[in-house]
C-alpha cells in the first residue's frame, strides 16, 4: 500500500494499481472496512452496461480491503428515498440506501457526482451506504436512513457517524429557476437557506443558481441529532477533480461510477 496524500480527515492510498480514499474517523473502528474509490483502473458501471467490468472492479477493491466480493450487496439505484435493511446478499430494485447489522456483508452504492453517505453506529454495530443525488437530497433520503436506524436498530443519533464522500459541490452544481424553486420550497425554513441557494450568472437570458446539496444534508443530519464532530465531509468536488473521480457532468453518458463501500469480514465480531 502506498500513501498518495492525506489531510486531517482523509487518507488516499494506492494498492494493487487502484486508488481509494478512507475517512480517518472510520479507521478508528477496525471491525469495519470502508472506502470511496477513485477512477484509476476502477469503474462500477450499472450492471446492464458492463456486468463483467463491474464484477472485476468488485474483486479489485475487495482484494485491497481483504473482503470477499461475493458478499457485496449493490442495489439498482433509481434516485428514490428507499432505504432497505439487508440481512443477506440479494438483488434490490429501486433502492438507494442500504443498512445492516449483519456480519460478513458489504454494502455498496455508486455515484458519479451524486452524494454518497457512509454511516456507522459503533454502539449498535450498524453500517450503511446511501446514494443521495439531487433528487434524493431534495426528498431527504438521509432522514429516511437515520430514522430507519433509530426505529429498526434502536440507534441513538448522537452515536451515529456520517461520512460524506466526494461529490459535486456548490461550486459546480448550477441549476435553472425550476430546480432552484423546488429546493427553496422544500428547505426555505432552514436558517442556512441563504447560503444553500445563491444566485449565479445570467446565461442566454436565464438566471442561474448554485445549490449546496452537501450543506442541506449536513443541516438535516444535525437537525436529526447527529453531533457535528460525527459528520465528516470530504470537501472534495468530483467535477473539479474529474481527473481523479468519475464525473457525470464532465463525461456525460460515457461516465463511469465511483463506489462507496462499507462492510465487515467474517471475523469482525459484529
Amino acid at each position: 500500500m502506498t500513501k498518495i496524500w492525506e489531510n486531517e480527515k482523509l487518507i488516499c492510498v494506492e494498492e494493487k494499481d487502484v486508488q481509494y480514499i478512507q475517512f480517518k474517523k472510520l479507521l478508528e473502528y477496525p471491525e469495519i472496512k470502508h472506502c470511496y474509490t477513485l477512477r484509476k483502473n476502477l469503474n462500477f458501471p450499472p450492471i446492464y452496461k458492463n456486468e463483467q467490468l463491474l464484477k472485476q472492479s468488485y474483486k479489485k477493491i475487495c482484494d485491497c480491503l481483504d473482503l470477499d466480493y461475493t458478499k457485496i450487496v449493490k442495489p439498482h439505484q433509481t434516485h428514490t428515498t428507499n432505504v432497505e435493511i439487508v440481512n443477506e446478499v440479494k438483488s434490490l430494485e429501486n433502492v438507494d440506501g442500504l443498512l445492516t447489522n449483519k456480519n460478513d456483508l458489504i454494502l455498496l452504492t455508486t455515484s458519479a457526482d451524486c452524494i454518497s453517505l457512509l454511516l456507522y453506529d459503533p454502539i449498535k454495530k450498524v453500517i450503511g451506504s446511501i446514494h443521495s443525488g439531487w433528487r434524493g437530497t431534495l426528498a431527504g433520503i438521509c432522514k429516511n436512513a437515520i430514522n430507519k436506524m433509530i426505529e429498526s436498530y434502536n440507534s441513538k443519533p448522537e452515536d451515529i457517524i456520517c461520512c460524506i464522500c466526494p461529490s459535486i459541490r456548490n461550486c459546480c452544481f448550477e441549476v435553472d429557476e425550476d430546480v432552484k424553486n423546488l429546493f427553496y420550497e422544500k428547505y426555505k425554513n432552514l436558517p442556512e437557506i441563504e447560503d444553500i441557494i445563491t444566485k449565479h450568472e445570467i446565461k442566454e437570458g436565464k438566471q442561474k443558481y448554485k445549490i449546496d446539496t452537501v450543506k442541506i444534508n449536513i443541516c438535516l443530519l444535525k437537525n436529526l441529532g447527529l453531533k457535528e464532530e460525527n459528520i465528516v465531509d470530504s470537501d472534495i468536488c468530483t467535477v473539479c477533480h474529474s481527473n481523479e473521480f468519475h464525473s457525470y457532468r464532465i463525461d456525460k453518458e460515457d461516465s463511469g461510477r465511483n463506489a462507496a463501500l462499507i462492510g465487515t469480514g467474517p471475523d469482525a465480531h459484529f
